[in-house]
């Protein structure tokens, strides 16, 4: 046996190990800190109004007095979670969103053109785990890992498969924003999946009016504008350019000093989407324009930056791949005062540490509107040169 034989089958061996022990460590953790996973309880709350027939828009839940923010046909979703208890609710949110991890670092690979072999997809994903925003989905019992899913299976599957655009649809009408990746299609010339996207949408609304009447016609007419619903948009929670603006004028409500850049800032998102030379790179350019423009981007909405560092590894940039791990990791956001309305008060050295997200985001952004050299991109294949046929030798 050769010591390259034996040095793959370690590591074959300590792949999955660092996967459990990462994972243990996250159960442990939880277990310790006894965490309430709140939006998994609102989630939980949401699918028993729908149950009982009670108002889906008139509760609030959890120390947080959380309030349902979803469109209905989300509720109609959760109506499983209403029949489990909470302690088994909490482990089935633990146990999902694991097994959700694992298959976005595959499909990250996928996306950037790679194959995620076992040794690796056990590796990246034991190391995905403590990446702020995916922490953060274990922590609060979010969905953000599954409407990420959602959307890379889609777009990731081969040209002319049947029903491609239907689950990026169905990410919309449970949560809106994955919505802009209807305009991505639209932008790269795929009109079909944008209509079959479309259509399921509609079809989310439809179930979601049949389901809750009357909660569907108070969202879609009020509840839908109501960004106050889902929190206070200045604090450093919220990673979008809204809350970035906020925090800087130190005001609460920017008004037109939020949306004309954000305006311009879609503008200019959905023109390099437009005009991106890879489908990778214009599917993160989607992902991240969506996450900076929405009023509301929770930091743990950044879920987004595992393929990110899937396909700047796979192109070779491991300096960019380093530094938005680290960006991602290091939790800058929770080092500066944040309790009360300290978000509002941060002197301008604090502030790229408040908005680190932000700040990534515009500067991918900013990357992707440089002039391409001319030649090779790094992840074209490596020409062959082939002697004149002359020279060949012959078969």
């Amino acid at each position: 046996m050769t010591e390259r034989t034996v040095a793959l089958r370690s590591h074959t061996a300590a792949a999955p190990a660092l996967l459990a022990a990462s994972f243990l460590a996250l159960a442990a953790l939880f277990a310790h800190l006894r965490l309430p996973m709140p939006d998994a309880l609102v989630y939980r709350a949401e699918g028993a109004a729908v149950l009982h027939g009670r108002d889906l828009y008139g509760f609030a839940v959890t120390a947080g007095r959380l309030p349902a923010t979803y469109p209905p046909f989300a509720a109609v979703l959760f109506v499983p979670t209403a029949l489990l208890p909470a302690p088994v609710l909490k482990l089935a949110f633990l146990a999902g969103n694991a097994l959700l991890l694992g298959r976005l670092v595959q499909l990250s690979a996928r996306l950037a053109g790679r194959a995620a072999g076992w040794p690796l997809l056990c590796t990246a994903t034991a190391l995905a785990l403590w990446c702020e925003p995916v922490f953060q989905t274990f922590r609060y019992g979010q969905i953000n890992l599954a409407l990420a899913c959602l959307v890379l299976w889609d777009l990731t599957r081969p040209p002319g498969t049947r029903g491609r655009g239907a689950a990026i649809g169905l990410a919309a009408g449970i949560k809106l924003t994955p919505g802009l990746f209807v305009v991505h299609l639209l932008l790269r010339g795929r009109g079909r999946e944008a209509a079959t996207a479309t259509a399921a949408f509609a079809a989310t609304v439809v179930v979601g009016l049949l389901a809750q009447p009357g909660a569907s016609v108070a969202y879609w007419t009020r509840h839908v504008f109501e960004t106050d619903r889902v929190g206070k948009l200045w604090i450093v929670d919220n990673q979008s350019l809204q809350g970035l603006i906020a925090r800087l004028l130190r005001d609460p409500e920017p008004g037109l000093a939020w949306l004309l850049p954000d305006l311009a800032v879609a503008a200019a998102g959905l023109w390099l989407v437009r005009r991106a030379p890879r489908e990778r790179w214009a599917v993160l350019l989607t992902a991240f324009t969506a996450l900076l423009v929405s009023p509301i981007s929770w930091s743990h909405h950044w879920v987004w930056c595992v393929p990110l560092v899937a396909v700047l590894l796979a192109e070779g940039r491991r300096g960019a791949a380093a530094l938005t791990s680290l960006c991602f990791t290091a939790r800058t956001l929770w080092l500066v005062p944040h309790a009360g309305e300290l978000d509002l008060r941060l002197p301008w050295w604090q502030q790229p540490l408040a908005s680190p997200y932000v700040l990534l985001g515009l500067a991918l952004l900013a990357a992707a509107a440089l002039p391409r050299r001319p030649g090779r991109t790094r992840d074209d294949p490596v020409p062959v040169s082939l002697p004149p046929p002359a020279a060949r030798p012959r078969p």
